[in-house]
């Protein structure tokens, strides 16, 4: 059924058991994000399906339409009749319908609530390109945090919206022929940068933005004005629970520690904030990355898949 058919009072059993979902499985709170389900189902406003069964609702999936681009937000199954067919009959509901919306050429997902499967079990194949992805957490309490040996001198400052076009500009740059500019599309332009940056820091998607754990690199020693290096940006997704949404460095300073210098002073202000742990996600064939976080104490607790549908 259309989603646009229902009001949040219909959907709040299966929301109240996402929520608690992602608590239990993920550290995460997922109450704003259901907010936000609730507030454009009553506005009828939220395009999606829901998937009923004896008169219950037992699974959803929703999507948002930008630009060329067509981007699925979630989508949930009760875990007592959770399948793969039962997902697929979701997911291929709202990419039937995409596929066929004039001027959109790509769309993507990253579903960490459906199931691991090949791709050639999800619907649409012939489209399809799926990229695994790891979400991974630290036990902040016992994490070792020891300082690191950089290989080029960088200072960091505070997070400042002053930095947001400089920030932008680095991802783009940072994401040039990289495996998450193929994920995703807005790592790709500066544009795409700034609308990225502007729902990290507006939207709870990615837990709330946390300002004192969001940090800037800068080349140089500090005394005067230098470019721009790194960035890692922070966000609290629930009560003593941090994420690091972004960490990314500029081409040139690549493997210099600058990285870790970033990771390591945002896992330090999170761990003063009282978060008891961080998570954060990567893709992993991206092993440089990988191999880092795992050398701080992060580890992999969950697997799921980054899928784009091109070329239909």
């Amino acid at each position: 059924m259309d989603l646009r058919r229902l009001s949040a009072r219909h959907l709040e059993p299966l929301l109240g058991e996402e929520i608690e979902t992602w608590r239990a499985e993920l550290e995460w709170d997922f109450e704003k994000s259901a907010d936000l389900v609730r507030r454009f189902m009553d506005l009828r406003a939220l395009n999606g399906s829901a998937l009923i069964e004896g008169g219950e609702i037992t699974g959803y999936v929703y999507y948002v339409l930008e630009d060329n681009k067509g981007l699925i937000g979630d989508l949930y199954v009760r875990r007592a009749v959770r399948t793969t067919e039962r997902e697929n009959r979701l997911l291929d509901s709202v990419l039937e319908t995409i596929m066929l919306t004039p001027q959109i050429e790509r769309i993507e997902c990253q579903l960490l609530m459906i199931q691991p499967v090949a791709a050639h079990l999800l619907p649409r194949p012939q489209y399809l390109n799926v990229y695994e992805r790891n979400f991974m957490r630290l036990d902040l309490k016992q994490a070792v945090l020891r300082e690191g040996r950089p290989r080029l001198h960088a200072y960091l400052e505070k997070w400042s919206d002053s930095y947001q076009e400089a920030t932008a500009q680095l991802i783009a740059s940072a994401y040039t022929g990289h495996v998450d500019g193929q994920i995703n599309d807005q790592y790709r332009s500066v544009a795409g940068a700034r609308r990225f940056l502007y729902n990290i820091v507006q939207y709870p998607g990615c837990g709330v933005f946390y300002r004192p754990a969001s940090y800037a690199a800068f080349t140089g020693n500090g005394t005067s004005r230098a470019d721009l290096c790194g960035v890692s940006l922070a966000s609290i997704v629930a009560a003593n629970c941090g994420h690091i949404t972004q960490i990314c460095g500029s081409p040139e300073t690549r493997g210099a520690g600058i990285g870790y210098q970033l990771l390591r002073q945002s896992l330090l202000k999170l761990r003063e904030a009282e978060c008891r742990s961080a998570s954060l996600t990567v893709t992993a064939c991206n092993r440089e990355a990988v191999s880092l976080y795992e050398r701080v104490g992060f580890e992999t607790v969950r697997r799921f898949s980054a899928c784009v549908w091109e070329g239909f």
